[in-house]
């Protein structure tokens, strides 16, 4: 089995900014993958899939983002899925450039408010998908920058990341361990 999960913030006003780089990814492999009936369940809206014989759930947190981890900790306990090697999160990270991607075993929430509830309701040792978001100049325009849209420039980073991403999922999806993910997709 693997659960992976985008989040973000649900809401119109919130679709196309950066702290919902998650809800981005996972909404446009499943577009790619024809996969369109997701449904209210778990506090989120999920999918189930089949994929050579395992269950792949998709998640999609509705909790908003600071209560992520009630969403997920629902799916996991219900599924019985062992977050270390079967949960993987997909999600922004304000300290590495625009468009980098990292994965991590665990580690601390950095900050981020949704890997904070997240580690609250399943423990630390998950894996982390972080995209890269970059920082505002100051620390006050925190709020305003992680909930911003898109500049031009990273529009196009992010379509050049789609490839990345979605030969990551299916790389999760084929069973590829952690280690090897993490040499494959951490780059320098």
């Amino acid at each position: 089995m693997k659960l992976i999960v985008g989040l973000g913030n649900p809401g119109e006003q919130y679709k196309l900014t950066r702290h919902n780089i998650g809800f981005i990814f996972i909404d446009e492999y499943l577009k790619e993958n024809n996969i369109s009936d997701m449904r209210e369940k778990f506090k989120s809206l999920f999918v189930q899939t089949n994929y050579n014989g395992d269950k792949v759930f998709y998640q999609k947190p509705t909790t908003f983002m600071n209560l992520s981890g009630e969403a997920i900790g629902e799916a996991v306990r219900f599924f019985k899925i062992d977050p270390k090697t079967e949960l993987f999160v997909i999600y922004d990270d304000m300290d590495m450039q625009f468009g980098k991607l990292k994965i991590k075993q665990n580690g601390s929430a950095g900050g981020h408010n949704g890997i904070k509830s997240i580690i609250s309701h399943v423990g630390n040792e998950f894996v982390r998908i972080k995209f890269g978001i970059g920082k505002p100049k100051t620390k006050e325009e925190t709020l305003g920058f992680v909930l911003g849209k898109f500049s031009p420039e990273e529009k196009e980073i992010l379509r050049d990341s789609r490839e990345k991403i979605f030969n990551l999922i299916d790389d999760i999806k084929d069973d590829m361990t952690t280690q090897k993910l993490m040499n494959k997709y951490n780059t320098k």
